[in-house]
């Protein structure tokens, strides 16, 4: 496998600030969305919270020499953005950056590359307040966050990724209730869509008005292909609405230049799209050094009657689909299904769709599976195992793929399902916090270390 990756190629794992860190009400934290949805009875699983995670804000010493010891060369962690500005917007609190300084400054010294993400779902509850990113002034303070962020370690972190996975921010968030903020709205949910994007952008402009020529800007998305489940046209046509609504929505203004064809038919009753301005496009397409690609799985599609008869009463997740007719093949412990070959999909299409496409790194890629008493994880090796191998396949494909990054370094607080699954090669318990590697950390090292070898 050695041979057809890149010179180059980065080998990392990833995590995200809320899901480790833990210390919600520290150094002068703010609320995020997330702190105020787990507080509500029922939101998340087992009624679990932010707290105390994995605990990593007090234990990043040792994380980072789990870290060294795995043998990866880069690291993909978020900034949380309550930490920096309690309120959202204003001057920045000292003690949250002295933090993500002191852990870049670690990483730098274990020769690891940081790849930062500045926002990872965790948005201030003050803003939320205001509108959240329904509101275009959210758009605004995210480029005013993320200029404060680079300025302070802009000197030590080259890659800077805007956003993680706009898609479950917008539709899981603000259209199905399942994620903070815990809406069901459809106008509302598009208008989120669109401003995470702008925000995107403008944080961009920003930040590149600062940069040195080390400097890279990205952002992530997610990337579920859409596979119809019969050969009919109903079910093509089906399947073409949800590549829209996931992925189109974003890729389209990003990368093509344009919003995604189709995307207002779709919801023609359900919103006027009034907040799209002239010169969005503009700052939503400014040039990227690369592109995120998170893929865990494929969505299966079925033509469906929508849920909602009346249009103006729909949801943005209700466009007359039906996901839950999973394929025969093998399920990961969260019931996903287990396809490789939608990773090398994912990203042969991305390359075949849009021209002037950055580069692409995969940015998370992993999966659940209960856990032995030995935590001799062989599942999770060969679901690794197999996505890389579909990752060396879309790059002698032609894609120009830069890293792979596993999801994720550690257990972690798993968003709506809480504490319940556990994605990392280290185990965590959550009792007393004590790291044990699975053997999928040892696979993994050793693999990093014979590609190496070449």
């Amino acid at each position: 496998m050695t041979a057809s990756f890149p010179p180059g190629f980065r080998w990392g794992v990833a995590t995200s600030a809320f899901q480790i860190e833990g210390a919600t009400t520290t150094d002068g934290r703010g609320p995020s969305i997330w702190d105020t949805f787990a507080a509500v009875p029922g939101a998340v699983a087992g009624g679990d919270t932010g707290e105390p995670a994995a605990d990593h804000y007090h234990r990043w010493p040792a994380d980072l020499g789990l870290l060294g010891d795995l043998g990866v060369d880069s690291y993909r962690f978020s900034v949380s953005w309550p930490r920096i500005q309690p309120s959202g917007s204003g001057r920045a609190e000292p003690r949250g950056l002295d933090f993500y300084r002191r852990l870049v400054e670690g990483l730098r010294e274990r020769g690891i590359e940081p790849f930062l993400t500045l926002y990872h779902w965790d948005l201030p509850q003050a803003l939320e307040d205001n509108g959240g990113w329904r509101s275009r002034d959210t758009a605004a303070r995210f480029a005013e966050y993320a200029a404060l962020v680079h300025e302070r370690l802009g000197d030590v972190v080259d890659h800077w990724t805007t956003l993680n996975e706009p898609y479950p921010c917008a539709v899981a968030g603000y259209g199905e209730g399942r994620h903070a903020p815990g809406a069901k709205e459809g106008d509302g949910a598009l208008a989120a869509a669109h401003h995470l994007l702008l925000g995107h952008g403008l944080a961009v402009q920003a930040m590149r008005a600062r940069a040195t020529p080390q400097h890279q800007f990205g952002i992530v998305l997610n990337q579920s292909p859409a596979v119809p489940v019969t050969d009919s046209a109903a079910d093509a046509a089906a399947a073409a609405r949800q590549d829209t609504l996931l992925r189109r929505q974003f890729t389209d203004p990003l990368f093509g230049g344009r919003y995604a064809p189709g995307l207002a038919a779709m919801f023609d009753g359900v919103s006027e799209f009034a907040f799209r301005r002239d010169g969005d496009l503009e700052t939503i397409g400014v040039p990227l050094d690369y592109l995120g690609v998170n893929y865990y799985y494929r969505v299966h599609v079925a033509d469906a009657p929508h849920r909602e008869p009346e249009p103006a009463l729909r949801t943005v997740a209700d466009i007359g689909v039906d996901t839950s007719r999973l394929p025969d093949v093998p399920r990961t412990g969260m019931g996903w299904p287990v396809e490789p070959e939608g990773l090398t999909e994912a990203l042969v299409g991305l390359h075949n769709r849009y021209p002037a496409l950055p580069p692409l790194y995969v940015t998370e890629n992993g999966c659940v599976y209960p856990d032995r008493s030995d935590f001799a994880d062989y599942e999770r090796i060969t679901f690794l195992s197999e996505h890389i191998e579909a990752a060396r396949t879309a790059a002698m494909a032609g894609v120009d793929l830069r890293g792979y990054f596993c999801w994720s370094l550690l257990d972690n607080f798993e968003w709506a399902h809480g504490y319940k699954h556990r994605f990392g090669l280290i185990h965590v318990d959550y009792a007393t916090q004590a790291r044990t590697p699975r053997a999928s950390y040892r696979w993994y090292r050793d693999f990093i270390a014979a590609q190496r070898l070449g």
